[in-house]
């Protein structure tokens, strides 16, 4: 995890592909998690409360956002 005066370090999925069209993650301060789109990585990011995320991250997995 980040200190509270570093850098986030973003990162993709390993998942994945070679194009541009993906979502970023962060790690930040306080157990929070950034999110941004790689294409503009400068631009505004959504944090959310570790649990929040988890909470996210368990829907998608669980197949809640398959069409």
């Amino acid at each position: 995890m980040n200190g509270e005066n570093s850098a986030p370090r973003w990162f993709k999925s390993t998942h994945s592909g070679g194009t541009q069209d993906c979502v970023e993650i962060a790690h930040l301060a306080h157990g929070r998690v950034g999110i941004r789109d790689s294409k503009h990585p400068t631009g505004p990011a959504l944090t959310f409360a570790a649990h929040e995320w988890d909470a996210f991250t368990a829907s998608v997995k669980a197949g809640l956002f398959a069409r």
